[in-house]
């Protein structure tokens, strides 16, 4: 009977071996559960539920869990109290750049440097999510551009084209206000994050007028406050207020009403990340071709150019040690040009994808398409701030709604987060601060 039984044993074993390798899966015998942390903005969401569904088709015994967390400031404090006290989860979505480098990824996180997924990603993406020489992210989402979302039918009916300069935009604007019932500058400061568009956004500009401004601004050799560009930015927020371009609920509105107020023509121009294509086609797909976008103008119509923003990351936590493996494969399989085609499902393409292989639909909505030249030979971008500089200072948001509401000068939001970057450079333990 021992004999029986060991010899049935070993044909089950047998039999489980042989169907896990016929599944190309590891882990396909074992009923996994992978926990996923995401913000809230609806783009997020959108991919993370499409990738969830895709991955979990190719590998049926494992169930992706998707919690939401906030995003912006208080976003931000989850993440870290959560590494803190080991109770982050397998995997988790977090800005890459200088955010990334506040959560001390060599302490917090597992390098995925040796992994061979980490190859089909394109060398720019790896530089904002390495430290200490390893590489600790995958992107999510697409590169994106910082400026300006507008209306289409509301900028034809007005005979209006998109500005170069920051003139042309106030000019546009006031014809808005005197010819239309329309909001010709949307805001949303219910989320906070939101607010920062106008000065982070602009930095483009910024390095054009003052070049090497990121180096000199990490050396504490620059200032917000004493960069006349730099200032600019933060004046631009006290143009838009003090002209009256602003929706009367602006403090209670929040991301979702800024997506729907331009995409149905409520409001004129919304300042936002492209990423906001995808909740466009998610929430409005009626409206997708009424919606452009052009970059925040500057005063050089000659210079006009872009910021960009690298894409937030994927990444494994160090305490992610009984589904390690499931992790790992299921990164690799954002990391594809597999993973690219399920994100452009979720909410369609909204700019260039920074995996090898992937490219983009003919049919891209007219935001993307505004988007594209700017990457193209001839075209003009650079990237945002906080992928030159290790420093960011954490409360920009809450100084941009004070200087956006009215409630601080300009010149006095810019000495306040110069202060601010200060406190951050000293906790970073950046020499000359």
């Amino acid at each position: 009977m021992k004999k029986r039984q060991g010899f049935a044993l070993t044909l089950i074993t047998a039999a489980a071996l042989s169907a896990s390798a016929l599944s190309g899966s590891a882990f396909a015998e074992d009923k996994v559960t992978l926990s996923f942390l995401v913000d809230n903005a609806s783009n997020s969401i959108a991919w993370a539920n499409q990738l969830k569904e895709d991955f979990e088709a190719k590998n049926p015994n494992v169930t992706v869990d998707i919690e939401i967390r906030p995003g912006g400031t208080e976003g931000d404090n989850i993440v870290k109290t959560r590494l803190a006290t080991g109770d982050m989860t397998d995997i988790f979505m977090y800005n890459s750049g200088s955010l990334l480098q506040a959560i001390n990824p060599v302490q917090n996180l597992t390098p995925l440097t040796n992994e061979a997924f980490t190859d089909n990603v394109i060398d720019s993406f790896k530089t904002v999510v390495s430290a200490n020489g390893d590489v600790y992210g995958v992107p999510l989402g697409a590169a994106m551009g910082g400026g300006m979302f507008y209306n289409i039918p509301l900028y034809e009916k007005l005979g209006l084209t998109p500005p170069k300069t920051w003139g042309e935009f106030m000019a546009n604007s006031q014809k808005i206000k005197d010819e239309t019932d329309k909001t010709p500058v949307i805001q949303t400061f219910k989320d906070t994050w939101t607010s920062q568009l106008f000065v982070l956004g602009d930095y483009y500009n910024v390095e054009t007028a003052a070049p090497g401004f990121a180096e000199a601004y990490t050396n504490n050799k620059a200032k917000f406050a004493t960069t006349p560009a730099a200032l600019a930015s933060f004046q631009h927020q006290v143009d838009v207020f003090d002209a009256g371009f602003l929706n009367e609920d602006f403090q209670a509105a929040g991301y979702d009403d800024g997506v729907r107020m331009v995409a149905t023509g409520e409001g004129a121009q919304y300042p936002m990340l492209t990423f906001a294509i995808t909740a466009i086609e998610q929430n409005y797909p009626e409206h997708l071709n009424d919606v452009g976008f052009f970059a925040l103008p500057g005063e050089d119509a000659d210079l006009n150019g872009l910021t960009v923003w690298e894409p937030a990351g994927i990444y494994l936590p160090k305490t992610t040690t009984d589904h390690k493996d499931v992790a790992l494969e299921f990164m690799s399989f954002v990391a594809s040009t597999e993973g690219c085609d399920s994100q452009t499902r979720a909410g369609g393409a909204t700019g260039p994808y920074l995996i090898k292989g992937c490219s983009l639909p003919d049919d891209v909505p007219p935001a993307v398409k505004d988007l594209m030249p700017y990457f193209q030979e001839g075209g003009r971008n650079g990237p945002a701030l906080e992928f030159l500089s290790p420093i960011k200072g954490p409360n920009l948001e809450n100084i941009t709604v004070e200087v956006g509401s009215g409630f601080r000068s300009a010149e006095d939001g810019a000495k306040l987060y110069d202060d601010d970057v200060r406190k951050q450079a000293l906790q970073l333990g950046i020499k000359g601060w």
